[in-house]
């Protein structure tokens, strides 16, 4: 078994990579091939910090494995992630124990290559004016991916936080056109025509006026029945898209309070992401229209990025590598 610690991960999971790796996954998905439960969540006693068992079989290549994770969102602002945990992956020809690898990094890339995989296919050819709600870990790789599949032009930055908005802008200064910190949410959003939240929010911190007619939007940080980033009437203007339906409709107050409130059906969800991936769905149908990818996260895809870690780290050397057991010993 190999130990792939973050720093391996970084050095062996390309954000260009795992865009392609998440493709080819979310369409296997999509068509079938893989097997993927609901994840299991254990709330503690404080009813904010969770744990959580995430299992799955990814088909192309074919693996096993799970994630394994805590999430403290009050570690915001703190010397440790809010998102926590290792991806534990087996051998799917004789279930040996083949890796335990950095979740932290796996999540913090894999996250983003999903919402650059929705621009390539949802937002419009010629989108080039990027909306960023958030500063954190996610706001910073969003921005790596969504520049590898659309030439950004102006990349605008807003944060609960002024300072750590103006912080993120000054680190990317030089490497965009025009980078601005903006005061308010709405002066972010407005006329962009890509948008991602990528918050610890609860509550709305977009709302559907603000939205361009033809923007794309991917919404990430909200994975609870109860905690939303966009409101109602977000999800009503917007043809929506999610990465599951099943998880869709089981997890993300983002859809099931407009749901709850009578303002859309489970009918609303125009496709899984890997249905237009793999050309059976599809996606944008016009300029005008406005595209909304819910991002929830599945364990597939955890699955696949470790898969394609483990078989660099293999390749190269990288990666401690520990005996654990598991190889029946011959006897005389």
């Amino acid at each position: 078994m190999i130990v792939l610690s973050q720093r391996d991960v970084g050095e062996l999971l390309s954000m260009r990579d795992c865009i392609d790796v998440m493709g080819r996954t979310l369409a296997g998905l999509s068509r079938g091939e893989s097997i993927l439960p609901l994840r299991t969540i254990v709330r503690l006693p404080n009813g904010v910090d969770f744990f959580a068992v995430m299992p799955g079989y990814d088909a192309a290549p074919a693996a096993i494995g799970a994630k394994v994770l805590t999430v403290f969102p009050g570690n915001h602002n703190t010397d440790r992630d809010s998102h926590q945990g290792a991806v534990l992956l087996f051998d799917s020809s004789n279930g040996s124990l083949s890796a335990v690898v950095d979740a932290t990094s796996i999540t913090s890339i894999r996250t983003a290559a999903v919402s650059a995989l929705a621009t390539r296919h949802l937002a419009r050819a010629d989108a080039d004016d990027l909306a960023i709600l958030g500063s954190g870990v996610q706001a910073r790789t969003h921005i790596e991916a969504i520049a590898l599949v659309r030439k950004v032009r102006r990349v605008r930055i807003w944060s609960r936080d002024s300072t750590h908005a103006r912080a993120l802008a000054d680190a990317l200064a030089g490497r965009f056109p025009e980078v601005v910190a903006c005061a308010t949410a709405e002066a972010t959003v407005s006329d962009a025509s890509i948008i991602c939240t990528v918050t610890s929010s609860h509550q709305p911190v977009l709302n559907g006026r603000m939205i361009a007619a033809g923007a794309h939007v991917n919404v990430v940080g909200a994975a609870t029945p109860k905690a939303r980033e966009v409101d109602t009437e977000a999800i009503v203007r917007s043809r929506l898209f999610v990465d599951r339906r099943e998880s869709a409709l089981a997890e993300p107050g983002d859809i099931l309070l407009p749901i709850a409130e009578g303002a859309i059906t489970a009918n609303h969800i125009v496709a899984e992401l890997g249905e237009v991936v793999a050309g059976l769905r599809r996606g944008r149908e016009s300029d005008a229209e406005i595209t909304l990818f819910k991002s929830l996260g599945l364990a597939v895809e955890d699955i696949a990025a470790a898969h394609h870690v483990h078989t660099l780290a293999v390749a190269r050397g990288i990666g401690a590598v520990v005996e654990l057991g598991g190889v029946r010993e011959a006897h005389a």
